[in-house]
């Protein structure tokens, strides 16, 4: 019941998550960013891996090294479905024998989609298209419209409800983090909402940086 794409991007460095789900709460459970990598935990998602995983990627570790770490700590692995991107373009996944049907994986350049409980089995795929389409644009635009084609390539089988928007770059804390808890349209919510705050982002990094010289509100 939940479909989200992985990515870094190769030009700025940055990585992030967006997923979307029929369940709320969405992407406190799933989507993780760093300035080392990015990792997605889903389908009775283990949120431990999350975490556990950025403290992997900040050791060196690469995608498919903490893959396997990671699939040796948690329980109910057949159930699990875990994504990583590592600082050097390197992608790893899992997808348990008992993910939800229908569960697909999909990678392309930089980046990685996964889902079940989906309406087909194409929608990751759709979602890497959008991504590798929208080359040039800032990550965070990137990952909207792979989410945005993977609602139109059929989404998941149930109505989604959450979603989430998570960029990491070169800070320990995340440049975009935009959620949409419980909705009717979350992953149009989540548009209009990175639609107001993409304006907002730079001066918002530059008030974390510079307080002194930092736009004004």
């Amino acid at each position: 019941m939940t479909y989200s794409l992985t990515a870094r991007c190769a030009a700025t460095g940055a990585f992030g998550t967006i997923v979307t789900s029929s369940s709320i709460a969405t992407a406190a459970r799933c989507a993780w960013a760093g300035p080392m990598g990015a990792v997605a935990t889903q389908n009775l998602s283990d949120p431990a891996l999350g975490p556990q995983g950025l403290v992997l990627l900040r050791q060196g570790l690469g995608a498919q090294a903490v893959v396997d770490l990671l699939t040796r700590s948690t329980r109910g692995l057949q159930h699990r479905q875990v994504a990583v991107v590592d600082r050097m373009g390197g992608i790893a996944h899992f997808s348990g024998d008992q993910a939800m049907a229908v569960a697909a994986v999909a990678q392309g350049r930089d980046c990685i989609s996964m889902g079940n409980l989906l309406a087909n089995d194409t929608v990751p795929a759709a979602m890497v298209a959008a991504f590798e389409a929208s080359a040039g644009e800032a990550l965070a635009e990137r990952l909207m419209r792979a989410l945005e084609a993977g609602l139109e390539a059929g989404g998941e089988f149930d109505d989604e409800h959450g979603a989430g928007l998570l960029v990491a770059d070169r800070f320990d804390w995340p440049v975009v983090d935009l959620r949409v808890d419980w909705h009717e349209e979350p992953v149009a919510e989540l548009r209009r909402l990175w639609e107001r705050y993409r304006p907002q982002q730079a001066a918002y990094i530059a008030r974390a940086l510079d307080a002194d010289s930092a736009p004004g509100f």
